[in-house]
C-alpha cells in the first residue's frame, strides 16, 4: 500500500517552541485530496537519573495543560542544534538542581505520532551531584527522590500516569540501565 504525498504544508501558527501547522496530503490510490492539522515539534529528551543509593530522583510538576500535578521523570525540549546529551544535562540541572557525571543514550520514541512530530529520547544519567535548581520562570516544580519499587508502585496505582515518564523506564529496564527491585512491586521504602 502507498502512503499518502504530502502535497503542500501551510504553517497556521508559530509558536515559542512548536508549529501548529495543515497538511494537504494526496491520497495514493483514490488521489483525493485532504488535510491533516499537526504539530511540529524539534524533539525532546527525558532523563531517567539515578542516585548513587538507587532511588530514582522524579519531579512533582505542574501541568498548566491539565492544571493539575504531575508526577514525572524530568526532561524538556531540545533547543535549535543541541545534542540530547547536552540538553538532557541543562534540563536535569534546571529541574532537579542535579549534574550527571555520566549520562547515556537509552533509545527514543515517538511521544504522539498522531498529532505531533515529537521525537522523544531517552538519557539515563548516573554520579549525580546537588548543584542547586535552575527553573525556568514558568516551571513549578518540586524534586521527589523515590525508591525505584515506590515508582513501580506509583505506576500500577495511576499516581504516576505521565507517558513518556513510563515509557522511559520501559527503556532503561530493557537496556538494563536499572534492574528491576528484588520485592517487586510494593514494599518500597517510598521517598
Amino acid at each position: 500500500m502507498q502512503p499518502p504525498t504530502i502535497i503542500n504544508q501551510r504553517t497556521l501558527h508559530t509558536g515559542r517552541k512548536f508549529d501548529y501547522v495543515e497538511l494537504s496530503l494526496r491520497d495514493a490510490r483514490t488521489g483525493t485530496t485532504h488535510q491533516r492539522q499537526l504539530v511540529r515539534h524539534p524533539g525532546a529528551v527525558v532523563i531517567v537519573p539515578m542516585l548513587d543509593d538507587g532511588r530514582l530522583v522524579l519531579i512533582r510538576n505542574h501541568r498548566a495543560a491539565l492544571n493539575q500535578w504531575l508526577i514525572e521523570l524530568p526532561a524538556g525540549t531540545l533547543e535549535p542544534g543541541e545534542a540530547p546529551e547536552a540538553c538532557a544535562a541543562r534540563e536535569l540541572t534546571e529541574e532537579t538542581g542535579y549534574q550527571a557525571d555520566y549520562v547515556k543514550s537509552l533509545g527514543q520514541f515517538y511521544t504522539s505520532p498522531g498529532l505531533s512530530d515529537e521525537l522523544m529520547r531517552v538519557v539515563g544519567a548516573t554520579g549525580l551531584r546537588s548543584v542547586g535548581q535552575k527553573l525556568e520562570a514558568d516551571e513549578c516544580i518540586e524534586v521527589m527522590p523515590t525508591a525505584l519499587s515506590t515508582a513501580l508502585e506509583l505506576i500500577a496505582k495511576g499516581h504516576l500516569c505521565d507517558g513518556k515518564s513510563i515509557a522511559a523506564l520501559m527503556l532503561a529496564f530493557q537496556k538494563g540501565f536499572i534492574k528491576p527491585p528484588a520485592q517487586g512491586y510494593g514494599g518500597g521504602s517510598g521517598h
